[in-house]
């Protein structure tokens, strides 16, 4: 980039020249020297302002920046704070009718309701809990699972010499967990004696 010019007297004028190396010696130029130092100085001092400015917005700009993205953050993790608040109320007020179900279907009477009524009682019971999946919340205890205490309360201990001890031998109330999260453990019966 550093090449060599020349001026209109043909005399060959560098572009790498320090402004302390530029030779304001003509004759007819020295009275204009003072002049052109002032206007030298001037547009040093506005040059650092310019850069100065420049860093003060550049500054300004990058924290407007990381704000925005930190309260673009902080909204996409309240939303899905909110989500999952409103999903584990939902799902709260909808176990107790699955809870309703269960009862119903346990009791001897429920084989004496009619068939077609039954079958749509169960149907309904499906779509509820197939909605339920739908959103990550799957229900759990099943006879012969064994008891864990991280998902169970145990109800109540039978003795059973056909069941293995810490086998789940009924379901009192089923559990619901969405992932690894416990949304409401399972309250079974379980097995305390030996086979």
């Amino acid at each position: 980039m550093f090449g060599k010019k020349g001026d209109e007297n043909g005399e060959e004028i560098r572009d790498n020249e320090s402004e302390e190396e530029i030779n304001f010696e003509p004759e007819e130029e020295m009275s204009n020297i003072g002049v052109l130092q002032a206007k030298l100085r001037k547009m040093k001092l506005e040059l650092a302002n310019c850069k100065q400015e420049r860093a003060q917005f550049l500054d300004g700009w990058q924290r407007a920046k990381a704000d925005s993205i930190n309260i673009r953050k902080d909204a996409v993790a309240e939303g899905m704070r909110a989500r999952s608040r409103t999903r584990d109320a939902l799902v709260h007020d909808i176990i107790p009718a699955l809870d309703s179900f269960d009862m119903a279907v346990a009791v001897e009477s429920w084989s004496k309701v009619d068939e077609n009524w039954r079958r749509g009682m169960e149907n309904v019971r499906a779509q509820l809990l197939e909605a339920l999946k739908k959103s990550g919340i799957q229900s759990y205890a099943e006879i012969g699972d064994k008891f864990d205490p991280a998902l169970h309360e145990i109800a109540s201990e039978v003795n059973d010499n056909k069941m293995e001890a810490g086998t789940i031998s009924g379901v009192v109330r089923r559990g619901y967990r969405s992932g690894e999260e416990i949304l409401r453990p399972a309250h079974v019966v379980i097995v305390g004696g030996g086979k």
